[in-house]
């Protein structure tokens, strides 16, 4: 073997050829991108064992795939009746005030002629117990007909006695608000805060905005939601509350994927109840003005079997199918299809490079390689 030395001088033709040799033999495989290219993801269909179907998207694809979330009250929320807000129940907590008519009664102490009793719990057999009257059944009445009859008791061993009952938070008629409003708390149900709406509005009302909030509805295991904007567009959504219901308010869970050449490669929060693809690239800054193609811009999406029918226009299909919506934004009709077509939960948006970026990239490795070349070739001669 023919060892060379530093005295060996060292042609810088051959040793730049070699090192070009190189970077063309690595860049087909091996120059960084951010995904596949247009031509890998239209050809998915044929090459997946587990086929994407490539979809252009048109005025028609962009009408059937308009599927809104389904949200809203189910018939059990809706028909439910609202309720007698004054009817005192286990669990809630009362405040009794009692005046007698003689200097020294059964309740009040000298020199008062008025007695204050707080925060009496109604035990869960539905009971209070008040001095003087004994054990009174107050679930099933309300503050007045309570008052008639703790009255009734009194009257039999102090004059004329009057009685005040009145109805505090307890964990009987009461519900939680929680999330995003005024002020979370546990609220009673009272006459002016019997539904859904004017209970938030008695919690500050929401500390989101409109356009992305949810209100959420848990009643004895069931979980419902609807739309904030719905919840005032539509009387139907202003639900009777139940006591114990836990209502909250949360912003819109949706997200989407955004990936390749977009001014932003993240997952995106939707900031609108309906958001169209022009839209949904706007709010990630756009394309990228130096790397973009903008004829490969593709939704990647899992269809339900009833729109991927449709789509298809096949009624074979019976399981969810992977789609790749394609938009070429050269056309002008696509820019209309685009602001038509929505964009759903789990979306991916990708955007590919166009062709002359990987071209700048094999330009870029190759005129480095030279010039590291050409450094190899000073030092060895």
């Amino acid at each position: 073997m023919k060892v060379i030395s530093s005295k060996t001088p060292v042609s810088r033709m051959a040793l730049g050829t070699a090192l070009l040799a190189v970077a063309l033999g690595l860049a087909g495989c091996g120059l960084p991108r951010s995904g596949p290219t247009r031509g890998e993801l239209v050809g998915t269909s044929e090459e997946n064992a587990v086929p994407a179907h490539v979809v252009p998207v048109t005025a028609e694809v962009a009408r059937i795939t308009n599927v809104r979330p389904p949200l809203g009250f189910s018939s059990k929320f809706i028909k439910a009746g609202t309720i007698g807000s004054d009817v005192i129940m286990p669990g809630d907590v009362l405040g009794l005030t009692v005046w007698e008519n003689v200097d020294n009664g059964l309740l009040a102490g000298p020199g008062m002629n008025a007695t204050h009793l707080q925060e009496m719990q109604v035990d869960g057999d539905g009971y209070i117990f008040v001095p003087y009257a004994g054990r009174i059944k107050a679930a099933g009445n309300t503050p007045e007909s309570l008052r008639r009859v703790i009255t009734a008791k009194l009257a039999e061993q102090t004059p004329d006695p009057q009685v005040l009952v009145t109805r505090v938070a307890g964990d009987g008629a009461t519900v939680s608000v929680v999330g995003n409003v005024g002020a979370q708390g546990v609220y009673p149900l009272e006459r002016p805060t019997r539904t859904l709406a004017a209970m938030l509005a008695k919690a500050g009302g929401v500390a989101i905005e409109p356009e992305i909030a949810q209100v959420v509805v848990k009643r004895n295991g069931m979980t419902e939601r609807v739309w904030l904007k719905d919840l005032y567009t539509d009387s139907r959504y202003d639900i009777a509350l139940r006591p114990g219901d836990i209502i909250l308010v949360e912003k819109d869970q949706r997200k989407f994927t955004a990936m390749g050449a977009t001014g932003a490669q993240t997952l995106v929060d939707f900031e609108t109840q309906e958001l169209s693809a022009i839209e949904a690239l706007a709010q990630v800054g756009g394309l990228s003005s130096n790397r973009a193609d903008p004829t490969g811009i593709f939704i990647l999406r899992i269809e339900e079997p009833e729109v991927a029918r449709a789509v298809l226009k096949r009624s074979d299909i019976t399981t969810p199918q992977r789609i790749v919506y394609v938009i070429d934004l050269t056309q002008p009709q696509a820019m209309f299809n685009a602001q038509e077509f929505m964009i759903r939960d789990k979306d991916m948006v990708y955007v590919t490079e166009a062709p002359y970026v990987q071209w700048q990239k094999l330009l870029s490795a190759i005129t480095g390689t030279v010039r590291s070349a050409d450094t190899l070739s000073t030092v060895g001669n």
